[in-house]
């Protein structure tokens, strides 16, 4: 994340970076790298859109509901890949394959920075919200007999003796699966616009996110001979 808390100066920053494999007028600059290429520019334009809802420290002029979706799918189009006709990977998986990849390559601890220096409170926040425990919401809707007081307190425990001994996979795992209860909500029209109910949620999602998403983007674009990002879901045609 740029030192201005600017979500459009890391776009900048990172459309440059991009242009290396992609040039709008001439196609692929690398037709080796054409999917990465794709993939990351598909995540760059939702970037600049979440942009324009978004600005750190300015709450007046933000819609973090907006901001928090426009994210999430840049966050998406960044990972997301090919679906196997058959395949019943999870989500879960599909996040923690993602991560592995990426902490393999941050060399310089961005993703740790982010965790623990300027996000810790928030995270600490996410993971101690029930709301965002997928088993409550199946219980609540009687959809499940399972503790999920049970399964809520073993999540929290693993993710907070993660933060302990310094290790983010295990923290974005559960960070991210809290999200996606979140992300569930509002594009599945479970809460209501700017409701009272989640807003710190949304916000600290939407502030995370922000922060977390460049810095995957980034990693994505500094190694694009060196991991398999894997194929397209959505190809375009032409």
């Amino acid at each position: 994340m740029s030192e201005s808390g600017n979500l459009g100066d890391d776009v900048v920053r990172l459309r440059e970076r991009h242009a290396f494999l992609w040039d709008p007028e001439e196609g692929y600059a690398d037709q080796e790298h054409s999917d990465l290429a794709l993939r990351t520019n598909r995540a760059l334009s939702w970037l600049e859109r979440a942009d324009k809802e978004y600005r750190l420290g300015d709450a007046s002029k933000n819609d973090a509901d907006a901001a928090f979706i426009f994210l999430w799918i840049a966050f998406n189009a960044a990972y997301a890949g090919e679906i196997k006709t058959g395949s019943k990977k999870s989500e879960r998986r599909r996040f923690g394959n993602y991560f592995n990849k990426l902490l393999s390559l941050d060399e310089d601890k961005a993703i740790y920075d982010a965790i623990w220096s300027k996000f810790s409170g928030p995270v600490r926040l996410l993971l101690d919200n029930k709301y965002l425990f997928g088993p409550y919401w199946r219980s609540v809707n009687k959809k499940s007999v399972d503790n999920w007081e049970k399964g809520f307190l073993a999540s929290k425990k693993s993710a907070y003796s993660a933060l302990s001994s310094n290790d983010p996979d295990v923290v974005l795992e559960v960070l991210f699966r809290r999200l996606y209860v979140l992300r569930n909500q509002l594009l599945h029209g479970g809460a209501k616009w700017s409701s009272s109910l989640n807003r710190q949620a949304v916000r600290d999602g939407a502030n995370i996110l922000s922060h977390l998403v460049p810095i995957f983007i980034d990693l994505m674009l500094k190694n694009p001979g060196d991991t398999d990002w894997g194929k397209l879901e959505y190809p375009p045609i032409r």
